[in-house]
């Protein structure tokens, strides 16, 4: 039974082949710490390591290198910037579409010492409108403003440029989870009055599982606190930790094979670009999405099919419980989903599908095919009866 993945926004398989190659070449022939050296390996790690960061700053226009912070994943990067910058009397506004990752750190925040939370309703197909966003913005004063790129829900994507600029009207710091979009969806940190864009490195980016990014505009790096500090291989004299970047948010050992695999996932992205990867998923999801629909009994959730989205789809089919469905779909047909609430459970209660305990999420990556959508089809063809 031929293995058809359709999970890519979980975590991307399979990843360009230069990913493997770079992160077996690290295990076998280099080994060393990142800056923890002077010898030959040691210094080869660190400028695989700044080459990643050149890489990334290219594919985002951020202002430099530099700027470009390495954490362990999203979520770690999101808690950088979230419990670094946030004290008590700040008021944040976000929205109901966010993560787990988004939500759990402002819960905490909240609960331990009062932190002003708002939190923006989204529409019944899972974005958000700028007159609501606008509307919350101004009720008061507002520390922070954040929000998804792009839902891993609904697969709707945001007007991130005019969210970001009522923010900064507003007088609010801007905070962008570009978990869905970096790699899919073209980014310009030059026109984007973002302040902070995080994302995780094994999504999109197509590098492997341990590796996040979070870019740091000029001048956030005063107020923004480092909560995690250690060693770094740099001002070894000073028991207080450094204020360069990115030294002063990355304390410890950089996980560096999974760097080296994000280098070569990144330039991958860069040689085909992301507008070029955005059309192919683009046209895959509305495949599969057209497809479906026709089918009886199956509902489509989120964003519709002709406006401008990621490739993440959300069905329910009568009948079928959400996990129930994928099981079959895995065991049955080697169809490879995601079912439940996707660690996002404020968008399932926008959208209608909480009390249902969430639907069932197909998401496509730059390597799926036609004939994998082709076989999806057929495989739902046959449950539904259709």
């Amino acid at each position: 039974m031929t293995r058809i993945y359709l999970d890519n926004a979980a975590t991307s398989f399979p990843k360009p082949d230069a990913v493997y190659d770079a992160v077996d070449r690290y295990q076998r022939t280099v080994g060393a710490a990142v800056g923890r050296g002077g010898y030959g390996s040691s210094v080869a790690a660190s400028a695989t390591v700044a080459r990643c960061r050149a890489r990334l700053a290219e594919l985002f226009r951020a202002d430099s290198p530099e700027r470009i912070v390495f954490g362990f994943n999203g979520t770690d990067v999101l808690n950088l910037a979230l419990h670094g910058l946030l004290k008590p009397g700040d008021r944040v506004v976000t929205t109901q579409l966010e993560h787990n990752s988004v939500v759990r750190p402002l819960r905490d925040m909240q609960d331990r010492f009062g932190l002003d939370v708002e939190i923006v309703p989204a529409t019944c197909d899972g974005t958000v409108t700028v007159d609501s966003f606008r509307r919350t913005l101004t009720q008061q004063q507002t520390r922070l403003a954040v929000f998804s790129h792009a839902s891993n829900v609904s697969g709707a994507i945001l007007p991130i440029s005019d969210l970001a600029t009522v923010a900064r009207e507003a007088g609010a710091l801007v905070l962008a989870d570009a978990a869905q979009s970096a790699g899919h969806v073209a980014i310009d940190l030059r026109q984007l009055p973002i302040d902070l864009l995080a994302c995780s490195g094994h999504k999109g980016l197509l590098g492997p599982l341990g590796t996040g990014v979070l870019y740091i505009c000029p001048g956030l790096e005063d107020p923004l606190r480092s909560i995690r500090q250690g060693g770094t291989g740099s001002a070894s004299e000073d028991d207080r930790q450094p204020t360069s970047l990115p030294d002063k948010y990355e304390s410890g050992n950089h996980n560096a094979p999974g760097l080296c695999g994000l280098e070569a996932g990144v330039s991958w992205v860069l040689k085909r670009t992301p507008a070029e990867l955005h059309d192919h998923e683009l046209e895959l999801i509305r495949r599969l999405g057209e497809g479906l629909r026709r089918l009886p009994g199956v509902t489509l959730w989120g964003a519709p099919l002709d406006h401008d989205r990621v490739g993440v789809l959300s069905v329910s089919v009568d009948g079928y419980d959400a996990h129930d469905l994928a099981a079959i779909l895995d065991q049955s047909f080697g169809i490879e989903t995601r079912a439940g609430l996707h660690c996002a459970p404020g968008a399932h209660r926008a959208l209608g599908t909480f009390s249902m305990g969430g639907t069932l999420r197909l998401s496509v990556g730059p390597f799926t095919t036609h004939q994998e959508i082709d076989e999806t089809l057929e495989a739902f063809s046959q449950l539904t009866g259709g």
